[in-house]
């Protein structure tokens, strides 16, 4: 039986097609203008798209040679004025309706071509990753130039020797080059996984049509290599609205910025009179205006508070990306936010290099608090459970009553000697330790300390040196990849641009 309405059952007839109506002032306000105020920022790679496009479409006899020469020539009068001074107007939607009514103007209904096998949403998909592929590359360059930056100054003060911390209280003893040293495997993780997203972002959703692709475009491949895209994204539902590979290139740039806010915060505790641990270089610093004598730390300021920015970014994507599949609103927010978020990021972890590449550790004022401190009471504790054959617990205990005595009196770690272990025994478990005055000494020495660590990853200068050199070469290599990829989307842009001039000119 049928389910379908009858007579008097049957509702009104939908209205379908395009509205007569002009775009509500409302939503000219809160929906095209903000599509528009990212125009600038596809500008370049929707001129970029479109050059393809209409090369495409020749390829495949789709368009004439007459086509094609009009389309192109409006298509480079439009590559060649700046966004700032091309005519996005809000009243017309999204940039490419802009775009479209431009063409229009200067070529007829010769423009509607451009349509041919592809929505405008194609267009800007295309533009999008064309934008986001070089500033991914600037991101990894960056991360990479941070990272052999970190390298080259730890292994330079491999034996500038420091209380470590942990809660901002002295851990045990360690060297300023092995702490800075620490930042670069996650930078070079950060740096590995941009390599990665940069791969999985140049791919090409041109030819994917709305969602099930285009008759007219039956070879994808041949715009996919006019565009220096390393293939295709295969899926045509997934080339249109796949959001995946942007939240791991957003999410990999807070990464990469959290590590270096890590370090800017110690930096800035570090830096302070109360530490004096380390100096900023001057470029760097900002004065007050009011307090002659101070000199603000002001470019870690700026590192922290990019890296909160960032994570808002991440969060604000991340909530506009989980709608239903195939909405347009998961992507048009987007279209200026990562390519801005990203850019900013490129410049926060260039800042970070700069600080690190030009910092001041003031080695005398970190051995003066690590020897005046009680950093080996760990070694101390390890060196009587060995010596006299007690489990570390107790050993444990034994030490501790050490320390608080000797902190009492206004010792340090290094004036522990053998008649206060052997009081502590007493006092502590009822039993009488006998140690060795020199071994003991031996074992409270901080350099002795920090020498004993040459397991793998340890804090000994040999290793960390060693660590530095391998660390400093994975981040070159990772810092060519960027660039010799900077340097083929750069080319394949320019080859571009002489075949569409070539083809103009005719």
């Amino acid at each position: 039986m049928s389910m379908l309405p009858t007579g008097e059952e049957r509702a009104a007839p939908r209205v379908e097609g395009p509205s007569a109506d002009g775009p509500a002032p409302e939503l000219i306000e809160a929906g095209f203008g903000w599509e528009i105020a990212d125009a600038g920022v596809l500008h370049h790679g929707l001129n970029i798209a479109d050059f393809a496009h209409v090369l495409d479409l020749h390829h495949r006899a789709v368009i004439s040679d007459d086509v094609a020469r009009k389309l192109l020539s409006v298509l480079l009068e439009a590559h060649r004025r700046d966004a700032s001074d091309f005519p996005y107007d809000p009243h017309y939607g999204e940039a490419y309706n802009s775009r479209e009514r431009f063409f229009a103007e200067r070529i007829g209904d010769c423009a509607g071509w451009l349509h041919a096998g592809r929505p405008r949403r194609e267009a800007a998909r295309v533009a999008f990753r064309i934008v986001l592929r070089r500033l991914t590359a600037e991101l990894l360059k960056s991360g990479a130039s941070f990272a052999e930056a970190a390298c080259t100054v730890a292994n330079r003060h491999r034996e500038s020797f420091m209380a470590d911390q942990t809660y901002l209280q002295q851990a045990q003893p360690s060297t300023f080059g092995h702490y800075l040293l620490g930042f670069v495997p996650p930078a070079l993780r950060d740096s590995d996984r941009l390599l990665s997203a940069l791969q999985a972002v140049n791919r090409s959703p041109g030819g994917a049509g709305c969602v099930n692709g285009s008759h007219l475009l039956a070879d994808r491949g041949y715009l996919a290599s006019l565009l220096g895209f390393d293939g295709v994204i295969e899926h045509t539902r997934d080339a249109m609205w796949q959001v995946d590979t942007f939240i791991d290139i957003l999410s990999t740039g807070v990464s990469l910025l959290s590590n270096q806010s890590k370090l800017a915060e110690d930096l800035e505790i570090w830096s302070s009179q109360e530490f004096n641990y380390v100096d900023l270089a001057g470029p760097y610093t900002r004065s007050s205006v009011l307090m002659p004598q101070k000199r603000n730390p002001y470019a870690l300021t700026i590192i922290r508070g990019g890296s909160g920015m960032l994570i808002g970014r991440l969060s604000g994507f991340l909530a506009v990306v989980k709608t239903p599949s195939a909405r347009s609103d998961n992507l048009i927010f987007a279209y200026g936010e990562l390519p801005r978020a990203l850019d900013y990021a490129v410049k926060i972890s260039n800042l970070s290099r700069g600080v690190v590449e030009t910092l001041t550790v003031n080695e005398d004022r970190l051995w003066k608090s690590l020897e005046a401190g009680f950093s080996q009471a760990t070694d101390l504790a390890e060196y009587v459970m060995v010596e006299c054959g007690i489990d570390y617990r107790s050993a444990y205990k034994i030490v501790g009553h050490a320390v608080r005595a000797a902190s009492a009196a206004g010792q340090r770690g290094i004036d522990i000697d053998v008649e206060a272990i052997r009081q502590a025994g007493q006092q502590v478990a009822g039993l009488d330790l006998s140690l060795d005055a020199d071994k003991l000494a031996s074992a409270l020495d901080p350099r002795q300390i920090v020498s004993s660590r040459s397991a793998q990853g340890g804090a000994a200068p040999a290793v960390v040196a060693d660590m530095a050199a391998r660390f400093a070469q994975t981040a070159s290599d990772l810092g060519r990849q960027a660039s010799e990829n900077l340097a083929r989307f750069e080319l394949v842009e320019q080859q571009l641009l002489q075949r569409v001039e070539a083809m103009a000119n005719l």
